[in-house]
């Protein structure tokens, strides 16, 4: 046999050789299956993060509504409106009887802090529910007025809003890599972290227990 008919011989024979097929085949699909494998995991994880998150929210909206405030500058009862006229309301009348009844004192709002006896013991409550790098000034407390609630003269009743804010979740596998070697373009971004939902919980407060110990 030529030369010619040699190469020609071996170049038959190499395209039915079938030795080797199934690993090449593996190559291609395993970066595939990985990234389907492990964004099933890390999703998974965030969205387990997220429910015992928003449990804790619950939890933590309960209590401040029930604790002396988180926020400086909270009233500490409902006061007169200065701008009512004529024959003033008794003490006693509900805020929501009429308008001009009790004062707006409006929203407050302050961030978390270890120094506040109130935020202390909330952040201890939650912090295992938390994202792992969360920090007590992830939480957001808000006290806002409500014409419907409480009675002048008597203990300020707001509503009360605490928020979980500015937190990321960090992916542990890497998707970004396992995404570009199945073929993706642009996915070297993939897997590094995401901003985490910010969720928030409101309830009517009750007294704010105007006493120390709640």
């Amino acid at each position: 046999m030529t030369g010619p008919g040699r190469a020609y011989a071996a170049l038959r024979r190499f395209r039915r050789e079938q030795d080797g097929a199934a690993l090449v085949e593996l190559g291609v699909a395993i970066p595939l299956f990985l990234l389907l494998f492990m964004g099933i995991i890390d999703f998974g994880r965030m969205a387990f993060h997220y429910v015992v998150a928003e449990r804790a929210m619950n939890v933590a909206a309960r209590v401040a509504a029930v604790r002396p405030p988180a926020c400086a500058g909270v009233p500490e009862i409902h006061r007169r409106d200065p701008s009512a006229s004529g024959t003033l309301p008794n003490f006693g009348t509900s805020c929501r009887a009429g308008p001009d009844i009790c004062l707006n004192a409006g929203t407050v709002t302050c961030a978390g802090s270890a120094a506040n006896a109130t935020a202390n013991e909330i952040w201890a409550l939650v912090r295992g529910a938390m994202p792992p790098d969360a920090t007590i000034a992830a939480l957001s407390f808000s006290y806002s007025y409500d014409g419907s609630l409480g009675f002048l003269g008597g203990p300020y009743v707001p509503v009360v809003t605490v928020e979980l804010q500015n937190q990321t979740f960090e992916f542990v596998s890497p998707l970004g890599r396992l995404a570009a070697l199945a073929g993706a373009a642009g996915g070297s971004g993939l897997g590094a972290s995401v901003p985490f939902p910010a969720m928030s919980v409101s309830l009517p407060g009750e007294d704010l227990a105007l006493g120390q110990s709640g």
